[in-house]
C-alpha cells in the first residue's frame, strides 16, 4: 500500500512559520492584509475567497474584498485594479479569474507589482520564478507541490522526474522547481507521444492536467512518488477528484499525494505566507 503523502501536516507547518512572522509584523506595527478582487459573484470564486480569508485569519493577516460588478466596464475595472496596487496597506494581490469576456486580464494582472503579485502569475512574477530571482514570488501551486516534497524528503538530486502538462502557473514552474533541485526532468503535454511509456521511467511523476482519473496504472511502476496537482470533479459521482486514480497509485507506487487533501491544501497557506513575506519585504 503506498504512503499518502497528505498536505495537512505541511500547510500546519507553513502557517506557523507565517504566524511567527506576522506577529513579529504586528509588533512593528505593520499588519499584513492580502486583497483579492473579484468580478461577478460565482460560487467558485466565492468560495475559493473565502478559503483564503480565512487561512489569512489564521496565520494573523487582515483580508480585503474588492467586489466588482460582472458587468464592469474595462477602463473601470483597470482602475480598480490600479487602485488596489497602489493602495499602501495592501500587501499582496490576487485577481480571480477567468475574467469575464471584455476584460484584459494580462493587462491587469501586469498592473499588479511583482511585490505585492503573491501567486507569481504577471509576466514579471513569471519571468523572475524562471531566471531565479528571489525577490519575486513562486506560483502557488507549484511552490505547494516543492514543499510537499520538502516536507516527506522525496529525494530529488540525480533522480528521474516526469512533469504531466505545460501551463505556465503548474506544469512549467513545477518543471523549474525540479530541475532547481537537480532533478532531470521531462515535460509531457497533449502532443506527446506514449506519456504512459515516459511515466513509467520517472522517479518522480507529476501530474498537472485538467483531465480527471486519467492518469493510471499504465503510468506507474513501483517505487515511484507521484503528485496529484489536479483538481477536477468525476463526472459520475461528482465529487473532487485529482488526475490520478488513487485506486492504481495505491496498489504499485511507493508514495502518492491524494485529491482532496493533498497539493490544494497547501497552496493557500502558501498564499497566506507569501502575503506576510510581502509585508515583510515592504518594511
Amino acid at each position: 500500500m503506498a504512503e499518502r503523502l497528505t498536505g495537512k501536516q505541511v500547510a500546519a507547518a507553513i502557517k506557523e512559520k507565517a504566524s511567527a512572522l506576522c506577529a513579529e509584523l504586528k509588533e512593528k506595527g505593520t499588519v499584513p492584509t492580502l486583497a483579492v478582487i473579484r468580478v461577478g459573484e460565482k460560487p467558485d470564486d466565492i468560495a475559493y475567497e473565502n478559503n483564503a480569508e480565512k487561512t489569512c485569519a489564521s496565520v494573523g493577516a487582515d483580508f480585503k474584498r474588492v467586489t466588482l460588478p460582472a458587468d464592469i466596464d474595462s477602463a473601470a475595472f483597470l482602475k480598480a485594479v490600479s487602485d488596489t496596487a497602489a493602495d499602501p496597506q495592501v500587501s499582496g494581490i490576487i485577481l480571480m479569474r477567468p475574467l469575464p469576456r471584455g476584460l484584459d486580464e494580462k493587462a491587469a494582472l501586469d498592473l499588479i507589482p511583482a511585490s505585492k503579485d503573491v501567486d507569481g502569475c504577471n509576466t514579471a512574477s513569471l519571468a523572475g520564478a524562471y531566471s531565479g530571482n528571489k525577490d519575486t514570488f513562486f506560483p502557488c501551486t507549484a511552490q505547494a507541490v516543492m514543499e510537499i516534497i520538502e516536507y516527506y524528503g522525496v529525494e530529488c538530486s540525480g533522480k528521474r522526474a516526469v512533469v504531466l502538462g505545460r501551463s505556465l502557473l503548474a506544469g512549467k514552474p513545477i518543471a523549474m522547481g525540479l530541475m532547481d533541485r537537480n532533478a532531470t526532468v521531462t515535460v509531457c503535454h497533449t502532443r506527446t507521444a506514449d506519456p504512459a511509456s515516459i511515466a513509467r521511467e520517472a522517479d518522480i511523476l507529476v501530474t498537472a492536467t485538467n483531465i480527471g482519473r486519467s492518469v493510471g496504472s499504465d503510468y506507474f511502476r513501483e517505487g515511484q512518488t507521484v503528485i496529484d496537482v489536479g483538481i477536477c470533479f468525476d463526472e459520475e459521482t461528482g465529487k473532487m477528484c485529482g488526475n490520478v486514480r488513487k485506486e492504481d497509485a495505491e496498489e504499485t507506487v511507493a508514495a502518492y499525494s491524494p485529491v482532496p487533501g493533498g497539493v490544494g491544501t497547501v497552496t493557500s497557506s502558501i498564499l497566506a505566507l507569501h502575503t506576510v513575506q510581502a509585508a515583510a519585504k515592504a518594511h
